[in-house]
């Protein structure tokens, strides 16, 4: 059985290539129909629908992705600092849905077609 502090200590000191694969959303219902896949890692570019939250509902492009702190940033979803300035807010991968992928990579379609492989090898 593993401890909650183990696994505390595994997420916080998890390196880069782990930490990628949690920055993990399940795609919308049209994508996982085109692709035959639920989920798949954020990027810059992609447009997301938040769907826990303050800003429920709401659709923008991904702006900038943080791994250290397993967070995205989603353009339009702003706070007001108590001086009156407006900085992005953070969001957590698991809480939004890809709504449209940025193929743009050529790299990344082809990490699409594998897993997409995968999956019907398997099932």
């Amino acid at each position: 059985m593993s401890q909650p502090k183990r696994q505390r200590k595994l997420f916080f000191k998890a390196p880069l290539h782990i930490r990628q694969k949690m920055i993990r959303a399940k795609l919308s219902n049209e994508l996982r129909q085109q692709y035959g896949i639920k989920r798949f890692s954020v990027r810059k570019g992609d447009v997301v629908r938040i769907l826990r939250g303050d800003f429920k509902g709401h659709e923008g492009k991904v702006t900038r992705v943080d791994l250290k702190k397993v967070r995205i940033y989603i353009e339009g979803v702003t706070v007001t600092k108590a001086d009156g300035s407006s900085i992005l807010r953070s969001i957590h991968p698991s809480k939004v849905e890809i709504v449209k992928l940025d193929l743009s990579d050529k790299r990344r379609q082809l990490i699409l077609d594998r897993i997409k492989g995968m999956v019907k090898s398997s099932g």
